[in-house]
């Protein structure tokens, strides 16, 4: 079979098996060691400013080690979304089909301070869909039940029901949140969320998010059951946006604006909200500083281009020192993706200086790279350094592999150890674990990681024939990388990095090559490791985490309103009460 971009082949050296608990031992060597200050006197009290940005508030600033140390005390952020059966035309390319948060694409902004409480409420308007709303990135310490994956940590949002999440902001930074139920994110179903915080370099103005991402003109749904059943995979996606518009091959829509006035410092969040694409992006004549991959604070470097795979955020820091003007901001597909768009003389923003004419950028820019490989290690260097036990090693190794039904329309299936994973929304895995359960089924893809505060390691090998890169991100922790290369992994620890690796929640396994990733188990629960390409989760393509399943009933106090929602989901789910049936992985 032949496919537009090759599912993410792994490899999982863990103690674990698919669908039940294993009984041997821990493969878990060491407790966490974290250094919680980078220098003798880290937490200032000195108020954030644009000269200032590493201050926050007394006793909290950029050196302050968020995973060591409780966030300052904030306020409540309330916010109430409904996601509807509306149309969307963000290009201008044509009117189609959508699912809409606030009737709007992207939806809101949410917002708040680094140690807020955010309450979410969210009311299922749509009309024969379920629904849930994953915060992408943020680590639910102690609150897994709001992870918002139906099938994993909740029962799906029933139509005309509403759910609400509650979360603590332990982290700061840049992410977005999108449905996580079946390919319900393609048609709509995404917005961003802001943390504000300290931060490893100056600037004077925030000018906010900048959400990319493809965009196709038939509904994802459509395309998902397409990808599921075809020999070559979905279709290309017809346009990118950046903050929700672009213009279109026959000249309509409009570009986004960023407008900046000279001899000021800004700061950008740049964010790929995509179906099946990763970026390269670039400023025009403006070298920027980077400041965060996905919520990690790392130490500041200059760089004119950045590769952005779905997932992944980064922050950067633009300065506005050319002749007033306006500058192309470019977003370029990488590697294999392609968009039916292509034949556009420029894709992506526009930067434009205050006092500037009108009309769009004559600006020429720095040569992109084709490859879709992350970010060099050395770049990514967490401002708070940890360290992982260089001692940590991995136990059995789990193979990934596919299989296909021909006579359901060759219908294709990604494994992991023979199981593709399909969640069960009547009864979530949370649900599951709280109870006691220990067999968790077919297609459950458990794996165990059950002792507190102590490290696991996981190998994830893609060689698979036809290589490419892919994006692997897990929920309810950032994981460190300790090791990544082309070929495979030769089970030693040379060239491994265990004195502060790159630390996030996204990132690329390398095509034809490797990823090694370690992380403590310090917070209880039940999360899901997966490729962010949606039809290759759609397909199987993920595993879930069962971390210290005695103390996740302890950890993360009530359950009620995810009860309700499992009651609520349970009596619409039954046969005759809905037009279709659950034909993918679920998430």
């Amino acid at each position: 079979m032949i496919f537009k971009r090759i599912s993410c082949w792994l490899s999982f050296s863990s103690l674990a098996f698919a669908g039940t608990i294993p009984k041997r031992g821990s493969p878990v060597v060491a407790e966490r060691q974290a250094a919680s200050t980078t220098s003798a006197v880290p937490d200032g009290a000195c108020t954030n400013g644009p000269r200032t940005r590493n201050c926050w508030s007394n006793g909290f600033s950029i050196s302050t080690d968020f995973d060591a140390k409780s966030p300052p005390a904030g306020v409540t952020r309330n916010y109430n979304l409904e996601i509807t059966n509306t149309t969307a035309n963000p290009d201008g390319g044509g009117s189609k089909p959508a699912m809409l948060i606030n009737k709007q694409f992207p939806g809101p902004v949410i917002q708040g301070n680094w140690g807020d409480t955010f309450v979410i409420n969210v009311k299922n308007s749509l009309q024969d869909n379920g629904t849930g709303i994953h915060w992408h990135g943020v680590r639910q310490l102690n609150s897994c039940q709001h992870d918002g994956v139906p099938g994993i940590t909740e029962c799906p949002i029933a139509p005309g029901k509403t759910r609400q999440y509650v979360f603590k902001a332990t982290q700061f930074g840049t992410t977005w949140y999108h449905s996580h139920w079946s390919a319900q994110y393609g048609e709509g179903v995404v917005g961003t969320l802001i943390i504000n915080g300290p931060a490893s370099a100056n600037y004077d103005e925030d000018l906010g998010v900048l959400p990319l991402t493809d965009w196709y003109y038939k509904p994802a749904f459509e395309l998902n059951e397409q990808a599921q059943h075809s020999q070559t995979g979905p279709p290309e996606p017809d346009n990118i946006l950046v903050n929700g518009t672009h213009v279109n091959k026959s000249g309509g829509g409009k570009y986004y604006k960023m407008t900046v006035t000279k001899g000021k410092k800004y700061r950008v969040r740049l964010i790929n909200t995509s179906v099946d694409s990763d970026f390269h992006v670039t400023f025009d004549n403006h070298p920027f500083t980077v400041i965060t991959a996905d919520f990690v604070p790392i130490k500041s470097w200059v760089t004119d281009k950045l590769t952005i795979a779905i997932g992944q955020r980064y922050d950067v820091v633009i300065n506005a020192n050319q002749t007033v003007g306006n500058y192309w901001f470019r977003v370029q597909p990488c590697g294999n993706n392609k968009i039916q768009e292509a034949n556009l003389p420029n894709i992506g923003a526009i930067l434009s200086y205050t006092g500037a004419a009108s009309g769009n950028p004559t600006s020429t820019g720095v040569t992109l790279p084709t490859d879709c490989n992350d970010e060099l290690s050395k770049n990514l260097v967490p401002f708070v350094p940890n360290t992982v036990p260089s001692d940590i090693v991995p136990a059995d190794e789990l193979d990934l592999n596919f299989f296909t039904v021909p006579a359901d329309n060759n219908l294709f299936r990604w494994t992991i150890d023979g199981s593709t994973q399909i969640v069960d929304w009547n009864t979530p895995t949370l649900e599951k674990a709280i109870g006691g359960v220990t067999d968790f089924g077919n297609n459950s893809n458990i794996y165990s990681v059950p002792t507190k505060n102590n490290w696991y390691l996981w190998h994830i090998s893609n060689q698979a024939a036809i290589p490419l890169a892919h994006p692997i991100h897990l929920h309810g922790h950032d994981f460190y990388i300790v090791g990544s290369g082309t070929g495979t992994w030769d089970g030693t620890s040379n060239g491994l990095t265990f004195n502060n690796p790159t630390r996030r929640d996204t990132a690329t396994l390398p095509a034809a090559g490797y990823l090694l990733i370690a992380f403590p188990a310090d917070n209880a629960g039940t999360w899901v490791m997966h490729c962010h390409i949606a039809w290759h989760a759609s397909q199987g393509l993920s595993v879930q985490f069962l971390e210290q399943q005695g103390s996740i009933k302890g950890n993360i106090g009530s359950t009620s309103s995810y009860t309700q929602g499992c009651k609520e989901w349970n009596q619409y789910w039954v046969p005759g009460n809905h037009p279709y049936n659950q034909t993918d992985s679920g998430i």
